[in-house]
Parts: structure tokens; C-alpha cells; sequence
């Protein structure tokens, strides 16, 4: 995050967290940052573009948000088949159930999950990043 952002302001001052501004000073698509916690579940904002990988937490839900654009979320036909979400809209994917994301444009998004839950489940790929990255540059 840069030096002196509003949203760094926001945070030594203990103001309320915008979203729109956490979301604005992400700079890497498909890297979720941490803005926030409530007990055992990180609040993450993260913009996207493109497609991400399929994967699935086999032991947390996840909750997608969207602030800006249109997420896709697919899913298997069994498991209800593919949605979408738009501004002010969330969807949650239960936990277990194998899932990717998918915007045609910048889409910006909030994830509620999990402190434990791994960004791309089990799989391993050129777009998984740590909890500790996603906490590392916003908190």
C-alpha cells in the first residue's frame, strides 16, 4: 500500500475501513489484502480480471462481494451451476464445493473467509498467494 494513503489514514486514526478505497490501492489482480478481522474471519478486498483456477476449501465457506463489475462464479451443474454476482450483491460457496471466478472486466470484490482458509484450496498455482502476503500489506 502506499505511504500516506487515505486508507492507511483511515486505519491509525481507527475510522470506519472504506472499502472502495481499500480496493483502489490494490495494485496486483488476484491478490486478495486483508482490511479487517471479526473473530476468526478475514475481511479481504481484491480486484480481478480474467479467470482463476478451480478449487474448492474443503473445511471453510467463502463470500464474495462485489463493490464494481460482475463476478462469475462457476460451479458444477450438480452443485447449482454458475452465478452471477453484481454490484452490492454476494454469493457465499459452501465449503467443499469446487468452484472458480471469472470476470470479462476489472471487477473489484470483498472475501469473507476463514483466518485458515488457503487462497486457492489445495491446488497450487502461479496465483496462489500466502495468508501472510494477503495480511502482510494491509495490516
Amino acid at each position: 500500500m502506499p505511504s500516506g494513503s487515505k486508507f492507511e489514514e483511515q486505519k491509525a486514526q481507527q475510522d470506519p475501513i472504506s472499502l472502495e478505497v481499500a480496493c483502489s490501492v490494490v495494485e496486483e489482480l488476484w491478490s486478495p489484502r486483508v482490511v479487517g478481522r471479526v473473530n476468526n474471519q478475514y475481511i479481504k478486498v481484491a480486484k480481478v480480471l480474467g479467470e482463476f483456477p478451480w478449487h474448492s476449501h474443503e473445511h471453510e465457506d467463502e463470500m464474495f462481494l462485489v463493490l464494481r463489475g460482475v463476478l462469475r462464479i462457476g460451479r458444477a451443474e450438480a452443485d447449482g451451476g454458475a452465478v452471477s454476482v453484481h454490484p452490492g450483491e454476494f454469493f457465499v460457496v459452501p465449503r467443499g464445493v469446487r468452484h472458480n471466478t471469472s470476470a470479462v472486466e476489472e471487477t473489484w470484490i470483498v472475501l469473507v473467509e476463514t483466518t485458515t482458509t488457503l487462497h486457492t484450496g489445495s491446488e497450487q498455482t502461479a496465483l496462489t498467494r500466502s495468508i501472510a502476503d494477503q495480511v502482510g500489506s494491509a495490516s
